[in-house]
């Protein structure tokens, strides 16, 4: 009998745990990679980066409906795209990252009007290796309210998990 309980509070937590999971999380890449900035009016220029480790050694491809392909060589981490002209304001596209057999996709939100600012001239020599200081935005779009409702469902899952394995029936009291 108790082995019924404890299996049972095993699957109501993993219930709840897979429940709560978002859907960005679900696909995660392998490398991490970023478009900065993630907002621009059309006809600005975006830099588009992806973080080398061993799921991203060679050549890396960018595409979106709102710029032309971009690669970024080997050897290198960042290029730059310009947006669009047309691309319409308040739209959200995707950025979609392929480096050897990874994927990953991002976020870019059109601002309205045009570009305001000039962006600033790049090196000329690209750094080869980057710094490895995290997945890249992989938290870009948590909601802090969206967290906290997500550990609340799992803590009372537990508690009530917890509660149904420790209860005994009559016939276990004796």
């Amino acid at each position: 009998m108790r082995a019924i309980c404890l299996a049972s509070a095993v699957l109501l937590g993993a219930g709840a745990l897979t429940s709560c999971v978002p859907a960005d999380a679900a696909m995660q890449s392998d490398f991490g990679f970023s478009v900065m900035p993630s907002t621009v009016a059309p006809g600005g220029e975006v830099t588009v980066q992806v973080v080398r480790n061993r799921a991203c050694r060679g050549e890396a491809v960018v595409n979106s409906q709102v710029f032309d392909l971009v690669t970024i060589p080997p050897d290198e981490s960042w290029t730059t795209a310009e947006v669009d002209w047309d691309a319409k304001p308040g739209a959200v596209y995707d950025v979609e990252f392929a480096c050897d057999e990874s994927n990953g996709t991002a976020r870019l939100t059109i601002a309205g009007g045009r570009p305001t600012h000039h962006p600033t001239p790049h090196p000329t020599r690209h750094p080869h290796k980057g710094v490895h200081a995290g997945e890249g935005g992989t938290l870009a779009g948590f909601d802090l309210e969206e967290i906290g409702l997500g550990a609340a469902l799992i803590a009372g899952s537990l508690g009530v998990a917890y509660h149904f394995s420790r209860r005994r029936t009559d016939e276990d009291a004796g």
